[in-house]
């Protein structure tokens, strides 16, 4: 589409409502469509709501809410006057929340009812207004400008019914601060990352390029909008596009989700590699296990690929039918899932990225797949490695107009982040074959030196444990010079294999550490010599992990 002047979001939508003005925008799976004119309505309303008390440009405003309509509407309402949005994960703990607004300096929050019930005084202590991104009323309770009240709420129109028109634009540049996103934190501290309009409307626009996005197509939302995957992907895109998105009223349990595809037959599709993983591993696993005569034929490598090519089709009508691009990102998918997914020739496509880069920095379409490659670079994005080895692997370093403004007031880690040449330190270790595929080995934190001086990934062994169909999740790690795995099994499976030991716990246990040595023995089987494991050891609960379902591997690892 023609971009006018600017990078800026605002510049984006304000095209797209003239362009696609009628068209379905935001909805509810069960609900009625708002169109890219109703949301411009709304944006204009709730944006004059916002000047009239006092909201200045450069602003912190919070949005802290599950999916929603009124979620998107919040985020373009706080930009059109040139206030910077903190979207807060759902998932956060409250204080958290309390940090992150207090360090953000956010004196309004648009909060749903649901997770404002889960907030007190102390998290709210600074809020001048509160507003319930439901229905966009305004909590008199925890809205200090408005005085007391016999009321608990008063809706936005109602106050600005006679100044609903009365916005005054406000000039907004590409250099401007969109956002600050507070990641979930794998290591333990949550960085305030600063991304300007340029930031995530560049990356828009390079990324919508890969699954050549339409008016036509149809984005099921899954992921938090307060995660630039989703937002970026799921959100700016069809706003480039004009295309639909609609929000699942409850979490994507299965019995909410099936429907709902149905219904909406989504033609795009975000997700992250655990939630496809289960997939494969609860559903089209158990169905080739329950015969014998099947269980053995999956093994046959060209009878398992024509059986996961049949159950990739079913598969693809649950899904409803219509997807043509069903995005992975945010870590590694498991090497069998792919295999399957390859196999059946499911629409899926890799991406890599971070929320410093707004966030993709490398990914292909659906027809562009590699095995275990995110896919060649970006448009506009450059990628270099830092310092290979002898076989190319090094960190890899991006540089484009993606790439963050740096750490909100924290300018010691931004500069530690940047070489002095100003190339972005990912903290990842890659590697590109010769037609230019980026394949990720791990993170630079997690290697480990080997006793004669070997990399070894952690992440790529973790990927052969996790293949064991009773294994859920694990971590590998150095402890005292051993390479250790802890490993959480899949409970369930492992009472349903060993019925006849239910009643013993003690022959129970006995039968899980004989199932972890046997783990590690298939394992080191399928390793080098150097990356073998000497020990395995049971974590009985799931790991602890953060919003985006990565495992805060310093909590498990630092339990010992």
């Amino acid at each position: 589409m023609n971009m006018n002047n600017e990078l800026t979001l605002n510049n984006l939508f304000e095209n797209s409502s003239k362009l696609y003005s009628n068209n379905p925008f935001l909805s509810f799976v069960n609900g009625e469509a708002l169109t890219f004119n109703d949301v411009k309505n709304k944006t204009i309303t709730i944006s004059s709501f916002l000047q009239k008390y006092g909201v200045k440009k450069s602003d912190k405003i919070a949005i802290f809410s599950e999916n929603n309509p009124n979620w998107g509407i919040s985020y373009l309402s706080i930009t059109k006057i040139g206030a910077v949005v903190v979207p807060i994960l759902p998932d956060f703990h409250k204080k958290e929340v309390e940090n992150i607004l207090t360090h953000s300096e956010s004196e309004i929050i648009f909060v749903s009812k649901r997770l404002y019930k889960n907030l007190d005084d102390d998290v709210l202590k600074n809020i001048k207004i509160t507003v319930f991104i439901d229905d966009f009323s305004i909590s008199l309770k925890n809205s200090s400008l408005f005085g007391s009240s016999k009321l608990s709420s008063i809706f936005i129109e109602d106050i600005i019914k006679d100044d609903a028109n009365s916005f005054t634009p406000v000039s907004v540049n590409e250099e401007d601060l969109l956002t600050i996103i507070y990641t979930s934190g794998t290591t333990g501290t949550s960085k305030g990352v600063m991304l300007t309009h340029k930031n995530i409307v560049s990356n828009a626009i390079a990324s919508s390029k890969i699954p050549n996005t339409s008016s036509k197509d149809r984005f099921l939302s899954l992921l938090p909008l307060s995660h630039t995957y989703e937002f970026t992907l799921g959100f700016v895109i069809p706003i480039i596009s004009g295309a639909s998105v609609y929000y699942l009223e409850k979490p994507p349990t299965p019995s909410v989700l099936i429907p709902a595809m149905q219904k909406i037959k989504p033609t795009l599709m975000l997700t992250v590699p655990l939630i496809i993983d289960k997939v494969y591993r609860n559903k089209i696993l158990p169905t080739f296990n329950k015969n014998i005569v099947i269980k053995t034929l999956y093994k046959i490598r060209p009878v398992n690929k024509i059986l996961n090519r049949i159950a990739g089709k079913k598969l693809y009508k649950t899904f409803g039918g219509a997807l043509h691009f069903f995005g992975v990102g945010g870590a590694k998918i498991a090497p069998d899932t792919e295999k399957f997914l390859r196999d059946a020739k499911f629409p899926y496509a890799i991406g890599y990225g971070l929320t410093e880069t707004s966030p993709l920095l490398a990914g292909a379409n659906a027809m562009g797949t590699r095995y275990r490659s995110t896919g060649p670079v970006l448009e506009d994005v450059e990628i270099k490695i830092d310092n290979p080895n002898s076989k190319g692997e090094g960190e890899i370093l991006a540089k484009g107009p993606n790439i963050m403004k740096g750490y909100y007031k924290n300018p010691e880690l931004t500069a530690e982040t940047f070489t002095n040449d100003g190339w972005f330190k990912t903290g990842d270790l890659g590697i590109f074959n010769k037609d230019n595929y980026l394949y990720i080995k791990g993170r630079i934190k997690n290697m480990i030196l080997g006793a004669n001086g070997e990399n070894i990934y952690p992440e790529e062994i973790e990927n052969v444990i996790n293949n064991n169909s009773f294994v859920l999740e694990s971590i590998v790690y150095e402890l005292k010079g051993k390479l250790v795995a802890k490993i959480h099994l899949d409970y369930t499976k492992v009472e349903e294999t060993f019925q006849e030991l239910k009643e013993t716990s003690q022959s129970m246990q006995k039968k899980v550490n004989e199932l972890l040595n046997e783990i590690r023995f298939n394992v080191n089987h399928q390793l080098n010599k150097f990356s073998r494991l000497q020990l395995v050891i049971e974590q009985p609960t799931p790991f602890e992990k953060t919003p985006t379902h990565k495992i805060k591997r310093y909590l498990h690892i630092n339990r010992n």
